[in-house]
């Protein structure tokens, strides 16, 4: 299986300044490339994940709200959920966010901000769904986590 590269701007820098903490946190001599062992199909252990034929999976929850973080004067984050992927070792874990669409937050967040790349950035918000959304129950949204290819969901902060 080959795999394009994927295009320098497209993730977010390990450092940021206007995020202050990646300063504090970020490394700061030069990463190391792990090898990952080859793909291949593994049990998920025990727990109930609810997903259909099309690998697919259902969370419901309450939409979280923005909220301050004191990184910078008037600081909120959007609203978001976090996601993090493990695969076949603790090295492979991923992490990225989830936005929902049109939050007017997105300019002031330097998080958001650090992915210099619009498009990528565009593949962090879900799209509102009328097909997922309940009755008058609650609204659905749909977030298609791409691990590799042109259409990867930016990783990393």
């Amino acid at each position: 299986m080959k795999f394009e590269p994927i295009a320098r701007g497209t993730y977010p820098s390990l450092v940021y300044p206007p995020y202050k903490s990646t300063v504090k946190r970020g490394p700061q001599q030069p990463l190391l490339r792990v090898n990952a062992p080859a793909a291949t199909e593994t049990p998920l252990g025990f727990g109930k994940f609810f997903t259909d034929r099309d690998g697919r999976y259902r969370f419901v929850t309450i939409k979280p709200g923005p909220y301050p973080w004191g990184n910078h004067h008037k600081a909120w984050r959007p609203a978001h959920i976090h996601f993090s992927l493990f695969g076949n070792v603790l090295a492979q874990r991923l992490v990225t966010q989830m936005y929902f669409p049109n939050d007017p937050l997105f300019e002031f967040d330097p998080i958001y901000q650090s992915i210099p790349d619009a498009a990528a950035r565009e593949r962090l918000s879900a799209r509102f769904s009328m097909d997922e959304t309940v009755g008058d129950q609650m609204l659905g949204y749909v977030f298609d986590i791409v691990l590799r290819g042109r259409g990867a969901t930016p990783f990393g902060l």
